[in-house]
């Protein structure tokens, strides 16, 4: 998490940009002012280095683009994914279900929870595709 120093201003509703906003359970990121480039959770724009960001409300659809199963420091295995929204940012979060079931190209939403231990963003599945060989 960053610290935001007095320079950086606040959001009106007092939530951090780029994070999960519990009262509206949506996902908010930033959109440079200069070259219009979406982030997650940056302080700086990663193409034009400009640090006027403005939030916005994600739609909270998105595809996952890399998934991988994680057995370590957990009772159960667990997913951690990297998930393209369609605003075109990436953001690190868990999708829920079986973990053999998450592959890359299944198209995810967010979910109204949020992992209570890692802070990430919780997606679920939108449609389960046939698949034959799994």
């Amino acid at each position: 998490m960053y610290h935001h120093s007095g320079s950086v201003a606040q959001q009106a509703a007092g939530s951090a940009a780029g994070v999960l906003d519990p009262q509206a359970e949506a996902m908010l990121f930033q959109r440079c002012a200069w070259c219009g480039t979406a982030t997650y959770h940056r302080l700086l724009c990663p193409v034009c280095q400009g640090s006027e960001l403005r939030t916005e409300r994600s739609q909270g659809v998105g595809t996952i683009r890399h998934s991988t199963v994680v057995h370590r420091n957990t009772p159960a295995a667990r997913n951690v994914s990297l998930i393209e929204m369609a605003e075109g940012f990436v953001v690190r979060g868990r999708v829920m279900g079986p973990p053999i079931g998450i592959h890359g190209g299944d198209r995810v939403r967010l979910s109204t929870a949020k992992d209570p231990v890692r802070g990430e963003p919780v997606f679920q599945l939108v449609d389960e595709p046939f698949r034959a060989w799994t």
